[in-house]
């Protein structure tokens, strides 16, 4: 039976960006982008994706919706989820998109889900590499009402309900819940397929679907986030290297021991 997914997909800063190009504007309290360095799709998104198309395999067809919300999009780098393998790419772009907090941010993809309508899932990555709160998947799923499952390692749709099979530190848990239903997905779903030519091809070929503000029923006025961001800075790290000195092995050993005792490390 063919399945409709919506894939909630986030444009973020690069995670591999070195330390040396990574910039923060502390009085406008956001982080500078690289220069050179584009961004990427988060990548526990792509596991989310990789998810969908699965599922859609094996369900033997279906639409896998892509939706993302930002100010600006590279579309090279928006359009990898579709030339993987996703059908359609919805972008919620304007400048009233910047800056949003979760809530807010769940509040603009929520009704764009409503506008899009009909599907059995939605999936997200487990968390985005920027903030890393993890919040959106649980705010959608609150929002609409629909049962939520977190850190999915592998899905698997039986009779009508999503069974999810979540990694724990001595082994794993089954769990299942009735469709439609909200899925973060884990990075231990793997391996994520990288797309091939045939599908960067289709990928540009194929335009998204934009939809500011007003399209969705919301006002850009209102779209304001309601936690207050007090500071954002790099933190400074400092390192001292101390080197013992001694006759022998043994008598450094004892100056280590009662230096770091004087260190209230032991």
């Amino acid at each position: 039976m063919p399945i409709n997914i919506i894939v909630c997909a986030k444009q973020v800063m690069d995670p591999e960006t070195p330390v040396s190009a990574f910039k923060v504007d502390r009085e406008a309290k956001r982080v500078v982008p690289a220069t050179g360095i584009p961004p990427v799709v988060n990548g526990f998104d792509e596991n989310a994706v990789e998810a969908a198309l699965r599922l859609k395999e094996k369900a033997g067809g279906g639409k896998i919706t892509i939706l993302s919300l930002g100010k600006s999009f590279v579309n090279d780098v928006i359009k990898k989820p579709l030339a993987m393998g996703g059908d359609e790419l919805v972008l919620l772009q304007e400048d009233a998109f910047e800056g949003l907090d979760a809530f807010t941010t769940v509040q603009a993809l929520v009704a764009a889900i409503k506008k899009i309508g009909q599907y059995d899932l939605i999936l997200c990555g487990r968390q985005a590499s920027d903030y890393d709160q993890a919040h959106v998947p649980h705010g959608i799923g609150e929002m609409l009402g629909l049962p939520v499952i977190s850190m999915a390692a592998n899905l698997e749709v039986k009779d009508g309900a999503i069974h999810v099979e979540r990694k724990l530190p001595d082994g794993y848990e089954v769990l299942e819940a009735p469709m439609p239903a909200v899925v973060s997905v884990s990075n231990e779903l793997t391996p994520v397929r990288l797309p091939n030519l045939r599908g960067i091809m289709a990928a540009s070929r194929k335009q998204p679907t934009v939809w500011k503000a007003a399209d969705v029923g919301l006002e850009a006025s209102a779209l304001r986030s309601g936690l207050e961001l007090l500071d954002l800075f790099i933190p400074v790290s400092e390192k001292v290297c101390e080197f013992i000195d001694g006759e022998n092995d043994e008598d450094k050993g004892r100056k280590l021991a009662l230096r770091l005792r004087e260190a209230k490390l032991i």
